[in-house]
């Protein structure tokens, strides 16, 4: 679920003034908690179907919180009121929210992802899921692949690539007729580019390249794919396979920055390399103080 949530406003109880300003607030907005512990205020309608209780909620620890987002659509703005019960208790949240503290929350739903449909489906055996059209298939995988997206732009690498390989999974096992096969293709294209870029970040360059080769098989001129061999070559220091990589990808979009800055970085970490390589070789024949030369038997 991907959504903004501004800082959130404090409303102390105990305090008169804060006390008239709840109740204003309080008028006018809708009770969806059923004993007005989560009022709620649109500020701007969203479209669509409303958030499904089955939907995943990522880093959500506040129940009023998860109560209000089931109650929003895509694109949606609203104000929410939570009381303690429902935000921080009796505890509060130190020093920002004092013990027994209704909170104001600004919360706007960029989007959700279903995953209980795309649960479902990948506990299916093979032979279930190929009864199935290919449709189905082709959108459990985008979901699982858009949940990926979503874990890795948190950085939580290692979760993104369980979604991925999810994915991959489900577009290996299916078979498809000819005229659709160029659809599952594609779609196992932007999974493998997901995973090449992902074990990159996991610093496994080795696995990078292997799915970066991959997604070569095809589509052999796509510049991701043939940058992201480059880096993972770099990453293993196997300089003359990351020039080509790059060179090629460099070919396909020419004025591509990453690419062409990962090519400087090349040339900078070969030239490292080389005079290391030298000074090495220097020390290794250079005489000592006997006259003789190290190494010599």
């Amino acid at each position: 679920m991907g959504g903004s949530t501004r800082n959130p406003g404090v409303l102390r109880g105990d305090q008169a003034s804060d006390q008239s300003a709840y109740q204003r607030l309080s008028q006018r907005m809708l009770d969806i908690s059923g004993d007005r512990g989560v009022l709620k205020d649109v500020i701007r309608e969203g479209a669509g179907e409303l958030v499904t209780p089955d939907a995943s909620v990522l880093d959500i620890t506040l129940w009023g919180m998860e109560l209000g987002l089931l109650s929003m659509r895509r694109g949606e703005l609203a104000r929410f009121l939570f009381k303690p019960t429902y935000a921080y208790g009796t505890m509060g949240c130190p020093p920002l929210i004092p013990p027994n503290t209704t909170v104001l929350f600004e919360i706007e739903l960029l989007d959700f992802l279903d995953s209980a449909e795309s649960d479902k489906f990948c506990a299916l055996s093979a032979e279930q899921q190929d009864q199935f059209p290919l449709q189905k298939v082709l959108k459990v995988a985008a979901t699982e692949r858009e949940f990926g997206n979503y874990l890795f732009r948190q950085n939580r690498f290692y979760d993104a690539k369980v979604r991925y390989k999810r994915a991959l999974l489900l577009l290996h096992r299916r078979s498809a007729p000819p005229r659709e096969q160029h659809l599952v293709a594609a779609a196992k294209l932007l999974v493998l580019l997901n995973l090449s870029l992902t074990y990159l970040k996991l610093e496994r360059p080795t696995t990078a390249l292997r799915y970066g080769e991959q997604a070569l098989i095809i589509d052999q001129k796509n510049a991701k794919a043939l940058f992201r061999c480059g880096q993972a070559c770099l990453l293993m220091t196997e300089y003359q396979k990351a020039r080509d990589f790059l060179v090629r990808a460099q070919k396909e979009q020419p004025f591509n920055h990453d690419i062409n800055n990962e090519l400087k970085k090349l040339a900078s970490s070969y030239k490292d390399y080389t005079d290391k390589e030298k000074e090495m070789c220097h020390r290794m024949f250079a005489p000592d103080d006997n006259g003789s030369t190290v190494g010599e038997n």
